[in-house]
Order: structure tokens, then C-alpha cells, then sequence
């Protein structure tokens, strides 16, 4: 979670979500030579390209107005994707029972990555289960996090089965 500071969660967020969408969360890397901000945005009808551009038009004119970031930088402004990235806890509480790959700052029983169904998110600790072994991860200690499509065919799917 390269997370963006809170000045530009604060100036982007509300830009986002007035426009009628979800901001899912703001990445940013600064680079002296090519830093990188990306925002990512949701609906519930989804977002296409067009969305994304209307947003990126409006973050631009605000950024190029307010000039909270120092040095030269690119504007992404995408959807999150099946493979969604989590910036809060609330994340994930709304995606309890499905999959996700959580890199660590520091390990937790020897691994500094798990790949894990969410069991539980109680006081910013999430319960993660891979195989017959249990994770309860602090939220703070995790660096990035993502979920994991799965893009198995239901019974009754494409064959019929």
C-alpha cells in the first residue's frame, strides 16, 4: 500500500466522491524524474474509460491549481480491477470470505507474503487462512495487499457441470 500522505487523500478524496464515485484508494510514488500518481475509483455500474478521464480532467485542474507535489509526476486515474488493491481495513471487512495476497513489512511466522481467504477483521487485525494454518495479521504491518480473482466456473457454468 504505497498509500498517498494525507494532504492529497484529503484534497483528492472529496474531488472523487462528489464527482459520484467511490475513491478506492490513492497510490503515490514520488521519483524525481517520474513520479507516479494513481487513483483509483469505483461505481456501482461500474467504470469505464470515459469515467476515468472525467476524473482525471477535474484531480488535473485542481492539482495544477492547488500544486501540492513537488517535481514532475504522471496521473493514473483506473479502475481496481478483479485483482482490486486494499488501502483500508474496512476493505477488508466488505470482502470477508474471499481471497487475497498480503505482503508484510515484517514477517509473521516466517513469511513476509500469504496468500489467504479473509476469516475475520476484528480491531485492524485480519484473520487470513491459507491451507490449515492461521494468520492474524495487524494491519499496519502490511505493505501492499490485493485480492485474488477467481475465475472459477460455478456448477452450472459454461459446461453444464
Amino acid at each position: 500500500m504505497k498509500r498517498a500522505p494525507e494532504h492529497l487523500i484529503n484534497l483528492i478524496e472529496p474531488i472523487v466522491e462528489g464527482m459520484g464515485y467511490a475513491c478506492v484508494g490513492i497510490e503515490y510514488n514520488p521519483h524525481p524524474k517520474h513520479g507516479l500518481l494513481r487513483i483509483y475509483i469505483d461505481s456501482p455500474d461500474g467504470v469505464q474509460v470515459d469515467d476515468c478521464s472525467k476524473v482525471s480532467h477535474q484531480i488535473s485542474g485542481i492539482l495544477d491549481v492547488e500544486d501540492p507535489i513537488q517535481g514532475n509526476y504522471q496521473l493514473e486515474v483506473s479502475s481496481p480491477g478483479a485483482d482490486r488493491p486494499f488501502f483500508y481495513v474496512h476493505q477488508f471487512e466488505q470482502f470477508t470470505g474471499s481471497t487475497v495476497l498480503v505482503n508484510l513489512y515484517q514477517s509473521n511466522a516466517g513469511r513476509k507474503k500469504i496468500t489467504g481467504v479473509i476469516e475475520k477483521v476484528v480491531d485492524g487485525i485480519i484473520t487470513l487462512r491459507e491451507a490449515e494454518q492461521i494468520f492474524e495479521v495487524p494491519f499496519d504491518t502490511i505493505s501492499k495487499a490485493r485480492l485474488v480473482p477467481d475465475y472459477s466456473i460455478e456448477k452450472g457454468g459454461r459446461n453444464g457441470k
